[in-house]
């Protein structure tokens, strides 16, 4: 597997709609958290639409049985997540993954820096959709999390060959999904 450039990954979002809407050049850097194109990978954009996860119902997380009243829905420019706690987002972005592609999302160093982390799953062969990004707040205060900005960076790696099943041909249960999923069983 290697890593793909920016020249691939303009390649096959212009020609083959792998990333809508594309943005060809890094956008933002000191007036706002960068997203669009870099060297090699993607900086996308949180929407401004969240579920923000609070625990005055529940005392535990079951993923098998999730109690969707422990969310509350969130739509603004900036969302405040509590401390200790998470929030669930969208990418602005649709992705289509080609069949020998893996993309795997990593943070963006500003949040980071804050004690945000970003959690994504890997994007696997054939999978298409809006991203559910899982934005954790590790520090003892509110964190703002900034709508329309640049949240983690999205790296693609190419095999040699295309995989025997992809998340396409196998019917993933998250295959075209369009808001924040939650987890189903």
């Amino acid at each position: 597997m290697t890593i793909k450039s920016d020249k691939w990954i303009r390649e096959m979002a212009e020609k083959h709609g792998m990333i809508e809407p594309f943005i060809d050049r890094n956008v933002g850097k000191g007036e706002a958290v960068s997203y669009g194109l870099s060297s090699y990978g993607y900086d996308l954009r949180v929407s401004d639409e969240y579920k923000i996860f609070h625990n005055a119902l529940n005392s535990v997380i079951d993923p098998k049985k999730i109690d969707f009243n422990s969310f509350v829905d969130y739509q603004g420019d900036v969302c405040i997540i509590p401390p200790n706690s998470f929030g669930l987002a969208r990418s602005v972005e649709y992705f289509r993954i080609p069949e020998n592609v893996l993309a795997i999302c990593v943070g963006k160093s500003t949040y980071a820096r804050c004690g945000i982390i970003t959690n994504v799953t890997p994007l696997e062969p054939g999978w298409e959709g809006y991203v559910t990004l899982e934005i954790s707040n590790t520090t003892p205060l509110p964190a703002k999390i900034y709508s329309n900005e640049g949240l983690c960076q999205i790296l693609f790696l190419e095999s040699d060959e295309v995989c025997e099943v992809s998340y396409r041909v196998k019917q993933g249960k998250y295959q075209f999904q369009k808001g924040i999923t939650l987890p189903t069983v």
